[in-house]
């Protein structure tokens, strides 16, 4: 017999959240909108990259605004001339502007698809629950409830991250359903024995082969508007 799929898990920033907008339109007017958009996605890279030396190294879980300083710091003293471009509160504003996003145009209707098919919606994301407030806000969005890496003490992919998560919510991993456009999360997801639906957003996963992560997932979706229709099918 099927097992219903009772609750959604979203990754936030980059599957829900178009982080790219908002991080080009905070960088220096000096810098080329070519130069701008590579700029914001190494960027995001280096955080991903700084996270998991922290977890590999068994080191706790660091306050999201710090950690994006840290990642900024030694991301522009490896870039000399762009170093140059950015003053102190330049890079204040950086750091701010992750705080407000706006959402991808797919995913209000898709969260309010799902919740009338009798689901729950829930962020499981790194990060901070003050991040995640701040954009859920300036986003427009609602979920049931918010789970950040700050919450739980551990970073995504572990898995721990994932059974912690089904601890508190009350839910079995057959029950749940983990949508990202990170195919990290997805494989740390299936560890916990949660099904995975992958979401394609181009701002992401700029080191991933797209062929192989379309086979590792029980979905792969070009964009989140089928998400429900998927999730009904599972």
């Amino acid at each position: 017999m099927a097992v219903k799929i009772k609750a959604v898990l979203f990754d936030f920033m980059g599957t829900c959240l178009d982080w790219h907008t908002s991080i080009i339109d905070s960088l220096p007017s000096v810098m080329q909108p070519d130069d701008k958009s590579t700029f914001g996605c190494e960027l995001r890279q280096a955080y991903f990259d700084y996270n998991d030396q922290r977890r590999e190294c068994g080191q706790p879980v660091e306050e999201f605004d710090t950690t994006q300083q840290k990642v900024l710091e030694a991301f522009l003293d490896g870039r000399r001339e762009q170093n140059k471009l950015f003053s102190g509160r330049d890079r204040e504003l950086l750091v701010q502007a992750w705080h407000s996003q706006k959402a991808w145009p797919d995913v209000s209707a898709t969260i309010q698809a799902l919740k009338d098919q009798g689901r729950e919606v829930f962020v499981h994301a790194n990060g901070s629950t003050r991040l995640q407030l701040n954009l859920a806000k300036s986003a427009g969005l609602h979920f049931d409830l918010m789970l950040s890496s700050e919450l739980l003490g551990v970073y995504k992919p572990a898995t721990e991250s994932y059974t912690k998560a089904l601890q508190i919510l009350q839910l079995r991993p057959e029950e749940v359903v983990m949508v990202a456009c990170h195919a990290y999360d997805l494989r740390g997801a299936k560890t916990a024995g949660i099904k995975t639906a992958y979401v394609y957003r181009w701002t992401d996963d700029i080191r991933e082969d797209q062929e192989v992560v379309m086979a590792e997932n029980d979905v792969y979706l070009p964009d989140m508007s089928g998400l429900a229709e998927a999730v009904a099918g599972l």
